[in-house]
């Protein structure tokens, strides 16, 4: 049998982090993740997953990620149950999260999102870099990190069938 669940979304609000009696640490979180497809009114629609994670995981989503963070999911899906105290039974569907990957720089979650995908780079902590000059060896089949090399500036892409991996 198999138990396996694998999310990309963002956090709808900041990780709440808790700690069990025994001092292990339990950080919850919900996950907007896309639909493929859209309504009838041309709207894309999202799911908000219930997440949770455990241990010296769970600290780090709590210190690393907040509302709006990319992050991926790893993990399985579990339903529980609880009374609650009117008496009635409450079911609770959520994804146990056997790892967390933080998909975006530290701080990208907070800044616009224009059309360059969260607007800075990775490991540039939201700053732009600037390639160096050197003289007059300019751009000799490098591309500087500010430039998107998938930019369509009008030119027909050349690429023949040999090219293509399928």
């Amino acid at each position: 049998m198999m138990n396996r669940v694998v999310l990309v979304g963002r956090l709808t609000k900041d990780p709440d982090l808790r700690y069990t009696p025994n001092g292990v640490p339990v950080a919850n979180f919900t996950l907007a993740v896309n639909r493929t497809f859209t309504n009838q009114q041309g709207e894309r629609e999202a799911d908000f997953i219930n997440c949770v994670v455990w241990r010296r995981p769970a600290e780090n989503v709590a210190n690393f990620l907040k509302k709006g963070s990319l992050a991926g999911v790893d993990g399985r899906l579990q339903t529980r149950s609880y009374d609650d105290q009117d008496g009635k039974r409450v079911y609770v569907t959520e994804v146990v999260a056997d790892s967390v990957q933080f998909l975006e720089p530290r701080g990208a979650a907070s800044q616009d999102r224009g059309g360059d995908f969260g607007g800075s780079q990775f490991g540039g902590g939201g700053q732009r870099s600037q390639s160096p000059s050197y003289g007059d060896q300019r751009n000799q089949g490098y591309t500087r990190t500010d430039e998107d090399p998938f930019s369509n500036d009008g030119q027909p892409i050349d690429i023949s069938d040999d090219d293509l991996p399928f």
